[in-house]
């Protein structure tokens, strides 16, 4: 909420079936202004733009594809979401050190141990499981997608509702 009261941009990044994830829930944001005719979130997903994790991986490797996204696009106050079940992905938890640089704010969804992720976000939702038990951690991930951009859609149509009664009663 804070991000779009500031008009800062959050931005999302995971790999395999968590970049589907990942590009979900940014969509899902995304859509939360048309839902209540309002205005909603600022959204990008790190992993749904082919010309440049293609052409980062091939130039600079794979382990940069989401930190050079940051590097250039992300500004003090954006929010990153990493969505990684092992919470190690290396570019993953590239892109999460320069975003803590860069003065944003990192929200880590993890399963297994946690991994380095869970250590360095600020904020983080952890799925606890056994190692190699994706399916779970990635659907409990989706379901708290859900869950979220629900809870965002009630907070902004109690704003907006109160808004309204309070510009009646002038």
């Amino acid at each position: 909420m804070q991000a779009r009261d500031h008009d800062k941009t959050i931005y999302f990044a995971g790999n395999g079936g968590s970049a589907a994830t990942a590009s979900h829930f940014a969509q899902d944001m995304g859509e939360v202004g048309r839902k209540i005719k309002e205005r909603g979130f600022r959204t990008v997903s790190l992993n749904d733009n082919v010309s440049a994790v293609t052409a980062i991986s091939n130039d600079y490797g794979y382990e940069q594809v989401f930190l050079l996204q940051i590097e250039n696009n992300f500004d003090a106050g954006d929010v990153l979401v990493v969505i990684s079940a092992s919470g190690n992905s290396p570019n993953v938890v590239k892109a999460v050190e320069l975003a803590r640089q860069k003065g944003g704010v990192t929200v880590g969804l993890v399963g297994f141990d946690g991994g380095r992720l869970a250590q360095i976000c600020d904020h983080v939702v952890h799925v606890k499981s056994n190692k190699g038990e994706y399916g779970p951690v990635e659907d409990i991930h989706l379901v708290l997608n859900h869950m979220i951009v629900a809870y965002l859609i009630l907070e902004l149509k109690k704003g907006s509702q109160s808004c309204k009664e309070l510009h009646r009663v002038k």
